[in-house]
């Protein structure tokens, strides 16, 4: 499957900049050891390609999920082969005690890439896992940040999204509150970061959906009326290493990408379709998809539901930055750079973790009172209440 065709595209993004930097990338990745959080998801086995492919000195990898650590090694073994380094994964949870004895006891890193997110827009329906994404794209960044900066880390890298751009739903928010404590800690830890379009096919994306409502045999559903930008995840890969190893203190990586890469997701649908050999059949109602399935398939046409977008949280457009913020169009061809400055609403960084604290501590809290403190970060937070919530779609 080209996932370039698939996306609407014919080239893929990055060449001229890795023409000119790869020699000096190359060079300082054999020459570093490298620690990858949240390593076997589709960024993190991407960019861990990308580290693995340069012959690092040193790459540990590790990922709260067994199962998709055991398939990236194996994938890894298969197509690249070995390394002159050292190369472990490590099934562990970030915010764990066992965590914490693992860089007691392993604390000579250059680089640390922290790639672990709660990255649906649909975590944010309750309060319970609105506050566990608290917890994952907040709250461990920062004990990452205390023993980084304790063992001489040359850089942290952390992932951020598109959606933290002026942000309408609480995932956006989240990684725009990251993006602040990281800015802060920026005074005595080199940082940088990237925002991300969709990556195309990852793990749990509505494109990954279609290959597997293909291999079930059942209804594909999209939006028919948002468009949005994709990369590859090999350009996810590049997007993280070019900002790991070249990114100056608080810059924000983004692909530089037009009006023309934008495509609806029905676009897509149709010809992912196409290539297994399908038509789309236009239905009305998730009863009759449901039902039309056997019958569509044995005429090579596949039950398609698309309809307006309704949910929460949903973007109209995507963006990158904000009008307020300073970027780099100069330095890479097909690379923008936010270049930010430290936060210095220290207060408000604090009373935010005294909150939450408070939350933990007492062991109840609200939507409306995450919400409310998201809003005390971020005033212009724009949060999109609409009632209806995709785990009620098909």
């Amino acid at each position: 499957m080209n996932i370039l065709q698939l996306i609407g595209r014919e080239e893929p993004l990055f060449r001229q900049d890795l023409e000119q930097y790869d020699n000096l990338i190359r060079q300082r990745v054999e020459s570093s050891s490298f620690l990858v959080l949240g390593g076997a998801g589709s960024i993190g086995q991407a960019v861990t390609k990308e580290i693995f492919k340069r012959n690092p000195k040193k790459l540990y990898i590790v990922d709260i999920s067994e199962n998709n650590l055991v398939e990236m090694m194996r994938d890894i073994r298969s197509s690249l082969g070995y390394i002159e380094g050292e190369f472990k994964s490590f099934a562990l949870d970030i915010g764990s005690w066992q965590f914490d004895a693992f860089v007691s006891e392993n604390t000579d890193f250059d680089y640390v890439l922290n790639l672990t997110a709660l990255k649906h827009v649909r975590s944010e329906k309750d309060q319970f896992t609105l506050m566990r994404m608290v917890e994952t794209n907040i709250l461990n960044t920062l004990k990452n940040i205390v023993w980084a900066k304790k063992n001489g880390v040359r850089k942290y890298f952390a992932v951020s999204t598109d959606k933290a751009a002026n942000p309408v739903n609480m995932m956006g928010a989240t990684k725009r509150i990251m993006e602040l404590f990281l800015m802060q800690e920026s005074e005595n830890i080199p940082i940088s970061m990237a925002r991300f379009a969709n990556v195309a096919f990852s793990d749990g994306s509505l494109l990954h959906s279609f290959k597997q409502r293909l291999v079930k045999r059942q209804p594909i559903v999209a939006p028919n009326d948002v468009k949005r930008y994709f990369v590859t995840p090999e350009e996810s890969g590049l997007i993280c290493l070019f900002s790991t190893i070249l990114g100056e203190n608080r810059d924000v990586f983004f692909p530089v990408l037009n009006d023309e890469h934008l495509i609806t997701f029905t676009d897509i649908a149709s010809r992912f379709l196409a290539h297994n050999g399908f038509e789309i059949a236009l239905v009305d109602s998730e009863d009759e998809a449901r039902c039309s399935i056997d019958t569509l398939i044995h005429t090579g046409k596949w039950p398609c539901l698309f309809t307006p977008s309704n949910t929460t949280g949903e973007k109209s457009f995507e963006e990158f930055y904000t009008a307020s913020e300073q970027i780099d169009f100069e330095t890479y061809s097909e690379f923008g750079i936010i270049k930010s400055e430290p936060y210095i609403e220290k207060e408000k960084l604090s009373h935010f973790l005294e909150v939450v604290s408070a939350f933990k501590a007492d062991g109840k809290w609200s939507k409306k009172e995450l919400l409310d403190l998201f809003r005390y970060l971020l005033p212009h937070f724009d949060h999109d209440e609409r009632g209806k919530y995709l785990d009620s779609k098909m």
